[in-house]
């Protein structure tokens, strides 16, 4: 059986840099928010179709670090060794709010809304941008496909033009959210 791919580490430097620092300075526990929304729907489409928020969550579930990972962030010399003990034992403990896959959305209207130390928000903020994002791209642009296609079959085929594996089954899952077949 394959094992599953750890994706903890992808993440930007930066977000492991600030846990770090909120972790010295004694803000490891503060609760904190963010929000996940856009700006402006840029073709004029006036709303977004919300998707990704089950990889959000699998994510979020299975997000811990391993030896490995601990080694490569003390390889780095500038993680406080506290820290590094913190995140061998780190479970995400916040509170995800969010609309359902495949709802209509607008702008400046919350997708996802996190609640959760700061250190674990910190952690999982570059995931969620990443995972929502992408995914409701697909998901809006098969919709407004769909709906131009007025009851004719949308087929997906994004798997031949996808940037890798992951982007391909989960832009095809983005676009079934959307109305493709």
């Amino acid at each position: 059986m394959k094992a599953k791919t750890n994706l903890t580490m992808l993440c930007d430097f930066y977000e492991l840099t600030m846990g770090n620092g909120y972790f010295q300075t004694g803000l490891a526990d503060r609760i904190c928010y963010f929000d996940v929304f856009y700006r402006s729907v840029p073709d004029k489409g006036g709303f977004a179709i919300a998707a990704g928020l089950a990889q959000v969550v699998e994510y979020i579930e299975n997000l811990c670090f391993d030896e490995e990972d601990i080694a490569y962030l003390q390889s780095k010399g500038c993680f406080a060794p506290e820290f590094l003990d913190y995140l061998r034992t780190f479970r995400f403990t916040g509170d995800i709010w969010a609309v359902p896959e495949g709802t209509p959305v607008f702008p400046r209207e919350p997708v996802v809304t996190v609640r959760a130390p700061a250190i674990q928000a910190q952690l999982v903020e570059n995931f969620t941008l990443l995972t929502i994002n992408h995914q409701s791209l697909i998901a809006t642009k098969a919709s407004r496909i769909v709906r131009a296609a007025k009851g004719r079959t949308v087929l997906e085929f994004g798997s031949r033009r996808a940037q890798g594996t992951d982007g391909a089954i989960t832009g095809a899952r983005a676009a079934f959210i959307g109305g493709c077949k």
